[in-house]
C-alpha cells in the first residue's frame, strides 16, 4: 500500500549520517548514492525508493521519520 499522499518532496529529516561515512542514512534510510542523486532521479525511481523506505520503517514497527518531521512544524 502506497503512502504517496504522506510524502514530502524528500525523505530527508536533516539528521544525515552519510556525510560521516554511513552507507545508509540513519535519518531517512536512503543510501549515500540515493541522497546525492535525489533531485535528478526520475519519478519512477523515487517512487521505488519511497516504497522501499516505507516498507523498511514499517518492518521495524516505526512510522516513517518524515511524518514526524512534518508534525514538528
Amino acid at each position: 500500500m502506497t503512502q504517496s499522499a504522506n510524502r514530502p518532496d524528500s525523505p530527508c529529516i536533516a539528521v544525515c549520517s552519510t556525510a560521516v561515512g554511513d552507507d545508509v542514512c540513519r535519518g531517512c534510510g536512503r543510501t549515500m548514492q540515493e541522497v546525492a542523486m535525489w533531485v535528478a532521479l526520475p519519478a519512477e525511481q523515487k517512487d521505488a525508493i519511497w516504497t522501499r523506505l516505507e516498507q523498511h520503517w514499517a518492518s521495524q514497527g516505526l512510522p516513517p521519520p518524515w511524518l514526524a518531521r512534518d508534525k514538528r512544524g
